[in-house]
């Protein structure tokens, strides 16, 4: 079984509110709702890849110093092994926009659970709704 590390970021806005993404059709888990993040490759540090997938997704930049880790989950999908990490950020340049193709949302954290999202994420969005 392979092991995948997952960065995602919790951007949270002057209101407490966080944003969302919504997963392109033809990537799986297509129309759900998720974080901004991405893989972890090699020679990178979760930080890292949190900052490069952020900018890369949204057009933002962020700094490590800026990212508090507040939790992480483990997922089985298929024959991987997904370990996602979950840092916040309420400090960001430049102002996030769908750089792919995709449909961002401001939402409170106890709205997040009205949207679908993948499986992996439900540990991450009830600790994410419980600590805001």
């Amino acid at each position: 079984m392979t092991i995948g590390l997952v960065s995602v970021v919790a951007l949270v806005d002057p209101d407490d509110r966080i944003l969302i993404s919504k997963r392109p059709l033809d990537k799986p888990f297509g129309g759900f709702w998720e974080l901004p993040g991405g893989k972890v490759e090699p020679n990178e540090t979760p930080e890292y890849a949190a900052a490069r997938e952020l900018k890369e997704e949204l057009g933002i930049d962020i700094w490590s110093n800026c990212l508090a880790p507040l939790t992480f989950t483990s997922f089985i999908y298929e024959n991987k092994h997904k370990i996602l990490l979950l840092y916040v950020c309420r400090k960001w340049e430049g102002i996030p926009f769908p750089l792919e193709d995709n449909e961002l949302k401001w939402v409170k954290s106890s709205d997040l659970m009205k949207y679908p999202i993948p499986p992996a994420s439900y540990g991450l969005i009830a600790i994410l709704r419980d600590w805001l």
